[in-house]
């Protein structure tokens, strides 16, 4: 059994465990053999039990073709070693590098934003480009948020090349079929993987990151995933996406390099029939308030690193004029020291001051929209009710004190 501070191969010092699924395991080691040590990772197989031949090669393909890329966003091959302890392991050794995936910051509540999801965007279609480029094309077939490090250089790498193909499919030949649920196409499960499936992968994996929701666990119409209403992004974005997830290979961008091109230029084509090779900006170059990532829901009212929507910020007159209801129906739940005598006025002016900020961040809306309509609503019913019923009467005996 495999533990902390064991020394592998005579080189390799455990330290701590990333990962463990079935007869595998990724542990944080280090390299004691050269000097000064240096941190790596090491991924290991032990053969057997639910571990056939079929892993076994993937394994060794994953070694075998991580040792000839030679790419700065994509951990560098160290060493391949097996050690017979009782079980057989086979170790495969590579760069570490230090960050966090995008997976462990979804889980951590991280909405990321339109700057962000465009870094993450480009610097993987500019890996997808030179892997697909390569003769013959390797691809990666495993593309999701777990698979990208966001490294403490700010720089973004693809990882774990267990699932990767480096062979042309051919007519009757027959592919180890992987890849993840909900982010893998439909022909990749038919063991016909082309390099526009990695591209789906990767608009699968930007729909995740701008939800917040798994694409497997979203609705589907016609075998596209459905997600417009859960974001905020200019139009021609949102078409920019759908053309990677495509259910149909064909009507996906035909490489990384079209993608990356449309993506920088801020142009693609219009996805629909009577608007075909019609030229639309793109909106990943507009302004910050035109493409907005839906970051709503996120519940924490005191972290000012959250951005807030342009078009929702300002005075909130609904929550000024029935703070006590308003707080309720938007889930501000600080705002129920309303109810609370002489604190209730003072908070009244806060909830205006801050209402729309926190509502935003309390509750999870569908849209800007959604949102504004919301508070629209409540600004005529405060017009209405909050006057004659609460501000009144308080103005009534504020003037009696005096």
């Amino acid at each position: 059994m495999l533990q902390a501070e064991q020394i592998l191969n005579e080189r390799y010092q455990l330290k701590r465990k990333l990962g463990q699924n079935a007869g595998r395991q990724t542990w944080l080691a280090e390299d004691i053999g050269v000097s000064p040590s240096e941190s790596v990772v090491v991924k290991l197989l032990a053969f057997g039990g639910e571990v056939q031949w079929d892993d076994l090669k993937l394994f060794e393909r994953e070694a075998q073709v991580l040792k000839q890329l030679n790419h700065p966003r994509i951990p560098k091959y160290r060493d391949y070693f097996s050690i017979d302890e009782r079980t057989l392991w086979f170790g495969l050794v590579q760069e570490y590098i230090p960050g966090i995936s995008l997976k462990e910051q979804l889980n951590q509540g991280k909405r990321f934003s339109q700057k962000q999801i465009h870094k993450i965007a480009v610097d993987i279609l500019k890996i997808l480009e030179f892997l697909h480029q390569l003769n013959p094309a390797v691809l990666h077939r495993d593309i999701k948020p777990s698979n990208l490090i966001w490294g403490e250089d700010d720089e973004v790498y693809l990882v774990d090349f267990g699932a990767v193909q480096d062979r042309a499919a051919k007519e009757g030949a027959t592919f180890t079929v992987v890849g993840t649920y909900g982010y893998a196409p439909m022909e990749q499960f038919g063991g016909r993987a082309i390099p526009a499936s990695d591209l789906y992968a990767l608009g699968a994996t930007l729909i995740h990151l701008l939800t917040g929701t798994a694409p497997g666990d979203l609705p589907q119409r016609n075998l596209c995933i459905c997600f417009e209403d859960r974001v905020t992004l200019n139009p021609r974005v949102i078409n920019w996406i759908k053309k990677l997830t495509e259910p149909a290979p064909e009507k996906r961008f035909k490489s990384a390099t079209e993608a990356l091109s449309a993506l920088k230029s801020g142009r693609e084509l219009n996805p629909h029939p009577k608007g075909r090779g019609i030229p639309v900006e793109l909106g990943f170059q507009t302004t910050a308030s035109t493409i907005v990532n839906n970051n709503s829901g996120q519940g924490n009212l005191f972290d000012n690193s959250v951005p807030i929507p342009d078009e929702i910020q300002g005075w909130n007159w609904g929550a000024f004029f029935l703070p006590h209801i308003w707080a309720i129906s938007n889930q501000v739940w600080i705002g129920l020291f309303a109810f609370v005598p002489i604190i209730g006025t003072v908070m009244g002016f806060v909830l205006a001051a801050k209402g729309n900020e926190w509502a935003w961040k309390s509750r999870r809306w569908h849209s800007i929209e959604q949102f504004k309509d919301h508070q629209k609503s409540w600004t005529k019913v405060g017009l209405f009710i909050g006057i004659p019923m609460v501000w009144l009467p308080a103005l009534y005996t504020l003037l009696s004190l005096f």
